[in-house]
């Protein structure tokens, strides 16, 4: 987030029609109005002269749909598992796969595949808890091979398509899949690789047909269908299942 886009940044108490908090960051840089509900918070961002009383009468034309989402994420919310406890023998998905945890102890923490086993090393000079150990070198693991397959499946996609991805990128992101920039650069979250092979797929036909179109457009989604027949039921098995997909 750009400074001048924090500056300005207001929380308004909710008036009665709209039923909910709302804080307004204002930028130098912006030129348009638009509501981001992320958490279950609602930020309007808009230009840095913007009157209040157009942000007010925009936030009332669009609060039926901000109430939606703010319902819609806590749903998602409340539906998260606890953090998982990992020990010797626990089984962690890896699409279409499930790998067994071998946990040993060395001079150094260290992670390895060896067949279906993941064999981790636990090092006592790390200032980590067991947990906190495990649960990095299983993210450390799963980033570097959601780099690779992703950057593989990636480049498939645009081959296929006849569009060029500028960068592909792995990160750990709270609200969002993926992300495809407009200069061409894509973005995963790497724990995509928990969920089944399919619903990969349909993440990176998702993402490559941002490619082509930077919008939600019936011809882009007709682009996602090409390249991943699949899609429709995919997309309903991410929403429902998505917020599961944890270490």
């Amino acid at each position: 987030m750009c400074m001048d886009e924090i500056i300005g940044l207001k929380k308004s108490p909710p008036p009665a029609e709209f039923g909910f908090e709302f804080s307004i960051a204002r930028s130098a840089r912006r030129r348009t109005v638009s509501i981001e509900v992320r958490a279950a918070k609602v930020v309007v961002r808009a230009p840095l002269n913007t009157a209040k009383s157009f942000l007010m009468a925009f936030l009332q034309q669009k609060a039926a749909w901000v109430r939606a989402k703010i319902a819609e994420q806590q749903v998602t919310m409340a539906a998260r598992p606890e953090a998982a406890v990992y020990g010797q023998g626990s089984e962690l998905a890896f699409m279409n796969e499930r790998l067994r945890l071998v946990i040993g102890r060395g001079s150094r923490a260290a992670i390895a595949r060896v067949g279906q086993e993941l064999h981790l090393l636990l090092s006592a000079r790390v200032r980590m808890s067991e947990q906190e150990q495990i649960r990095a070198l299983l993210a450390r693991w799963y980033q570097q091979q959601a780099l690779q397959i992703l950057t593989r499946k990636t480049a498939d996609l645009c081959a296929r398509a006849g569009l060029v991805c500028t960068s592909v990128k792995v990160r750990a992101t709270r609200s969002k899949w993926g992300h495809c920039t407009s200069k061409g650069a894509i973005q995963y979250n790497w724990q995509i690789l928990l969920a089944p092979e399919a619903i990969v797929d349909y993440l990176v036909a998702h993402e490559v047909s941002h490619l082509r179109h930077q919008n939600h457009s019936a011809e882009f989604w007709a682009l996602v269908a090409n390249l991943c027949p699949s899609c429709k039921a995919d997309r309903v098995w991410l929403k429902a299942n998505g917020a599961r997909l944890c270490l």
